[in-house]
Parts: C-alpha cells; sequence; structure tokens
C-alpha cells in the first residue's frame, strides 16, 4: 500500500503542477487587487441599464470606492467617468490586469456556477490527497518520519495562529 500511494503521489504532484502554478500566480496577484501592482489603464464604454440610481451605478459597474462628484441634466460624472441615464452608456477609465494575469485570477475566483468549477473541486481534492499521502514518503518511526510529523504539527499551529489573526 506504502509503494501505491509513494507513486500516486508523485504522479499526481507532477500532473497538478502547472495548475498549482497558476493558483500560486493568481494568489499572490489577489494580495494585490487593491492596488495598482502590475495594471495598465484602458478606456471602456459599457451599455448598461439606463435610469439607474447613484448608487445602483456604482454596483452595476463593479468599482470600489464608487463616488459620484456631480450630475448635470442626465449626465453623471463619477471618479474617471461619466453615465448618461437616458442612454444607458457608462465612460470611464479603468485599471486592469494583462489578459493572461487576468485569467489567472478568473481561474482562482471560480464561483459554483461556473463551468469549470469542477476542475478548482478535482483540485482542491487533489492537493488533499498529496497532503495527507506525504505522511506514506517515509517509513514510521525512522527519522525524517518523526521530523515530517514534527514538521506538519508546527505547519498546522501556523495555520491555526493565522485563522484567528
Amino acid at each position: 500500500m506504502s509503494f501505491n500511494i509513494r507513486s500516486l503521489h508523485r504522479d499526481i504532484g507532477f500532473f497538478v503542477i502547472g495548475i498549482t502554478i497558476i493558483y500560486c500566480i493568481s494568489g499572490v496577484l489577489l494580495v494585490f487587487r487593491d492596488s495598482d501592482f502590475l495594471k495598465h489603464e484602458v478606456n471602456t464604454e459599457k451599455q448598461i441599464r439606463p435610469d439607474l440610481s447613484e448608487s445602483d451605478l456604482g454596483m452595476v459597474l463593479h468599482q470600489m470606492n464608487f463616488k459620484v462628484f456631480k450630475t448635470e441634466g442626465d449626465i453623471i460624472y463619477f471618479q474617471n467617468g461619466t453615465y448618461n441615464k437616458t442612454t444607458g452608456i457608462a465612460k470611464y477609465k479603468e485599471k486592469v490586469l494583462p489578459e493572461f494575469l487576468g485569467s489567472t485570477i478568473k481561474i482562482h475566483k471560480v464561483s459554483s456556477k461556473s463551468a469549470i468549477m469542477w476542475i478548482s473541486v478535482a483540485y482542491g481534492v487533489l492537493l488533499l490527497f498529496l497532503a495527507i499521502s506525504s505522511f506514506w514518503m517515509f517509513k514510521p518511526k525512522t527519522k525524517p518520519f518523526r521530523r515530517g510529523i514534527f514538521v506538519a504539527v508546527i505547519g498546522a499551529v501556523a495555520s491555526l495562529i493565522l485563522l484567528i489573526m
């Protein structure tokens, strides 16, 4: 059994290396999602529902810290853009990540309604298997096994401290 688990651990580890790299990159990028790190400015014109209120407009445009500066007739002026209440056209500048990096974040933030959600679920299960099967890498009662248990306990305590913070 130990040999089979170690073989599976090795093969699954090699199999998930690509998606692991994607999740690592997107995880680091998500730490900086509230900054302009690696982002560039693009002009966006979006047709949305006409006659939105100021509060609904920020939610529809998915803009954090949305603030209206002034309203003149049917035009609402907000940070970096305008919205025409009559036509429903919003024109604004936004900061976005390059296409490839933006795609990695979409994979990381997949929801249960997404078509690729099963890939994320399978990836999570495979990572859980890799974590648990690592205890079969060495024979019990050997020095490397005891060291592995010690490091696992330290990792579990560090994870609990992180959750409490």
